[in-house]
């Protein structure tokens, strides 16, 4: 048995699953009869989903089915960072949500200080966008997972624990 054991959090999402929510989100604007001659766009690149329509009203509708859609596909809604509407030609309006994925060094840090404060004894290490917490206590470990999950709210991103050793 290994004298430390480890594991990381994350923050990151299922790509496919986004790519699956889309899709439906397009599917229900394209046979719901408020949004079905609307002209609406829905794009997703790498880190963010474009949508472009007619009016604040169709917008804030989109928003709605692809918020439901994203959790029915177990995604959460903290990946989704809502910039403001912009009008674009034509009188139609256009908005940018990034798509949030990764430890920002704020939130790592903040993460960081929680677990040296609730268990002194255990090593939580930056590294890129995920932090290594070490121990040699499993039972640690684990308390470390329960206090993230039981804090979740306080943090903008949704949390996940990879690589348990």
């Amino acid at each position: 048995m290994a004298s430390e054991s480890s594991f990381d959090v994350v923050s990151e999402f299922d790509r496919q699953e986004m790519v699956n929510a889309i899709d439906q989100t397009r599917r229900e604007v394209q046979t719901r009869y408020d949004l079905k001659d609307t002209n609406t766009d829905i794009e997703l690149s790498d880190k963010e989903i474009t949508i472009t329509t007619e009016s604040d009203m169709h917008l804030t509708a989109i928003r709605d089915i692809l918020q439901s859609k994203a959790l029915r596909r177990n995604l959460s809604i903290k990946i989704f960072k809502f910039n403001p509407p912009l009008e674009v030609a034509g009188g139609r309006i256009k908005q940018v949500i990034t798509l949030q994925q990764g430890l920002s060094d704020e939130v790592a840090k903040k993460i960081q200080r929680l677990i040296k404060d609730q268990f002194p004894k255990v090593q939580g290490r930056i590294q890129g966008e995920a932090i290594r917490v070490a121990s040699k206590s499993r039972d640690d470990l684990q308390g470390i997972i329960a206090v993230l999950r039981e804090r979740a709210d306080e943090f903008p991103l949704p949390l996940q624990f990879t690589n348990y050793r």
